[in-house]
């Protein structure tokens, strides 16, 4: 079983080594590791280069935005399994594909996996500020604003075939209205891995400013929208006040 892991960046160059030696250092052999750099300007690209010879697919080249880049790495996928790590993200320790690996080979059946996701400071990585930790899968829980971390998600490269890529017409939560489409609209089938499997700088454009913020909120409304889906009543609310016990 071949896993695929897909790396976006622009502009990365102080957390893209901690992110590419993360997969680089997993015991799990079978890796197709796939990178898309939309064309840095700060020296990402030097050190991507300087792993050349052991990442599967390199593309650089201008992209329009994260999902269309995340796309490109999908279309260039060949393995079984399909995971997505960001430039700022690393995977928590050496085992964590063959973790997964072993869940999917002892579930023929599942369509994904997903596990818990620790945010980390920016600076010292060593310092956990938040636990986000899940539960087993039951997909009423999206009704009360629940999702699993979503770099933490392995889907069969089948899903994506069966059910699509991003939509790029979304600037920030794509990868929510991706969940739904899969996990609620197609009903794929998942496992949840009690265990911490990414780690996450803390930041992101969706809680970069409150105009940002705002924007994540309509979107994720019409992540149900356009799969012809009624929105959960009170969604603005119910899925911010998920994240409070993550810090306690």
């Amino acid at each position: 079983m071949k896993l695929s892991i897909i790396t976006a960046v622009y502009n990365g160059v102080s957390t893209i080594q901690d992110t590419i030696e993360s997969v680089l250092s997993q015991s799990y052999p079978s890796i197709e590791y796939i990178v898309v750099d939309g064309m840095s300007t700060d020296g990402t690209d030097k050190v991507i280069d300087s792993y050349r010879n052991r990442i599967s697919k390199c593309v650089r080249e201008k992209d329009h935005g994260i999902y269309n880049a995340l796309n490109k790495g999908l279309r260039l996928a060949t393995g079984d399994i399909v995971g997505l790590l960001h430039a700022d993200d690393f995977l928590a320790h050496t085992g964590v594909l063959e973790r997964i690996a072993g869940e999917f080979l002892q579930m023929p059946t599942a369509g994904g996996v997903y596990g818990d996701l620790c945010y980390v400071d920016s600076t010292d990585t060593a310092k956990t500020l938040r636990r986000w930790k899940s539960n087993d899968y039951d997909v009423a829980r999206f009704w009360w604003g629940w999702m699993p971390p979503h770099p933490t998600v392995y889907f069969r490269r089948e899903c994506y075939e069966s059910h699509g890529l991003f939509r790029e017409d979304f600037q920030i939560a794509a990868d929510y209205e991706l969940l739904v489409r899969m996990m609620v609209l197609g009903g794929v089938s998942m496992r949840y891995i009690p265990e911490t499997l990414v780690k996450m700088r803390v930041g992101g454009k969706s809680n970069a400013s409150l105009g940002n913020r705002l924007l994540a909120n309509r979107e994720d409304r019409r992540a149900w929208t356009v799969n012809r889906l009624r929105a959960p009543l009170g969604l603005r609310f119910t899925k911010p006040l998920r994240k409070i016990p993550q810090f306690f």
